[in-house]
């Protein structure tokens, strides 16, 4: 029986995230914020239309530092998150994990303390949160602040274990943990990625079998492979058990690698983060890490001696570029946006899929995919056509 209040949804094409090619015909039907069916298009019930050349399960990042402006590390509000959440939006993202990344001591508490009540109220777009350091290596800190990088104390753990309420990932450097804390953190619920990490394929292993779960912006700041030293990257292209998220702007990983990965990986395993910052649709935005002023060149950001800082870039550019760069076909560049890092996170039964009972969030395009509009548990956000 067809409801007053169901939300319709004509694409010309759907991508529902498992299919490898798009399927014409289809309505979507959304019901009290859950995919209600999935049907032929003559056979959809009455409701409000929304219409779109491309639909496809709403993009989310896992990686994400700012927008609108805005920095998390600058400011862990809610009206930060929400800022971050919109202009996310704007590039086709429905769900963040706002990335707070290392600060001196335990100031990713505050952080943590934000997500918590965001999420207890249910802030639109607001995934979880993801804890980039400062438990990394020193010797691979990138942009992260070198004096406030440190080992994982025994108070940390308990207060990571502790959560936010939702998906926490922690990314971290495996060979500076102590033994056990990985798996103390898994078995915490938390999903432990490594990064900004010296670790040799043997730390990987032992990782591995401890919970860890994959890799933090593959091939940036973490040990490369060699041919008798197969490193962080070489870890992860081999163990079928991990899942690597990477930034394809054409600046931080050459168009080869961005094939090799996909190859080695799949899109089953290997996913799209943007790694932004506040430039994200603000692209005068000015700000600093560590005392050092980021400027934006040609959509580079980097600090005066050239070290990157992060991204200028939204995830539906980054869907175009594996396409373009990457040797992805739609489906899988789609995939790559919504069901795999869904799945990295332990919630590919929810999210990242366009079928019946699954949370209503869906990302429609243009044909040449470019953001139109998205769709965020059922609330439609920014610009979309819509019809009786």
């Amino acid at each position: 029986m067809a409801d007053e209040t169901d939300l319709i949804v004509l694409p010309d094409a759907l991508f529902d995230g498992e299919a490898e090619q798009p399927v014409a015909d289809r309505a979507i039907v959304i019901r009290g914020g859950r995919i209600h069916d999935v049907t032929a298009a003559s056979c959809a019930p009455a409701g409000r239309v929304l219409r779109a050349s491309v639909a496809a399960p709403g993009f989310i990042d896992l990686q994400i530092n700012g927008g609108g402006g805005v920095r998390f590390n600058d400011a862990p509000t809610r009206d930060t998150l929400r800022r971050m959440a919109r202009a996310a939006r704007r590039g086709g993202t429905a769900h963040i994990l706002p990335t707070f990344i290392t600060a001196p001591g335990t100031g990713y508490l505050a952080a943590m303390r934000e997500l918590r009540a965001a999420l207890a109220e249910a802030e639109p777009g607001i995934l979880g949160l993801h804890l980039e350091g400062p438990f990394l290596s020193p010797a691979r800190p990138g942009i992260h602040p070198p004096d406030a990088v440190r080992k994982l104390t025994p108070g940390d753990l308990d207060a990571l274990c502790e959560g936010v309420g939702g998906p926490l990932l922690l990314t971290l450097a495996p060979e500076q943990a102590p033994p056990g804390a990985i798996a103390r953190l898994a078995g915490a619920g938390l999903t432990v990625f490594a990064g900004h990490s010296e670790a040799d394929h043997a730390a990987m292993r032992r990782a591995g079998e401890e919970g860890l779960r994959g890799a933090t912006h593959l091939f940036n700041a973490m040990s490369q492979i060699m041919g008798r030293a197969p490193g962080v990257v070489g870890a992860i292209l081999e163990n079928t058990q991990f899942y690597a998220g990477i930034i394809a702007d054409d600046i931080h990983v050459h168009p080869a690698n961005l094939r090799l990965a996909l190859r080695a990986m799949t899109e089953r395993r290997l996913f799209l983060v943007t790694d932004a910052m506040a430039t994200l649709d603000a692209p005068e935005a000015n700000f600093a890490i560590n005392g050092k002023t980021i400027s934006q060149k040609d959509g580079r950001l980097a600090d005066a001696e050239g070290c990157l800082a992060g991204a200028h870039l939204a995830m539906d550019e980054a869907v175009r570029n594996m396409c373009r760069l990457g040797g992805a076909h739609q489906a899988q560049a789609l995939r790559m946006a919504s069901t795999t890092p869904a799945e990295a996170l332990g919630l590919g039964a929810e999210l990242g899929r366009i079928a019946p009972g699954y949370r209503a969030s869906v990302t429609l395009l243009s044909d040449d995919l470019h953001a139109l509009g998205i769709i965020v548990d059922g609330q439609v956000h920014d610009g979309i056509g819509t019809s009786g």
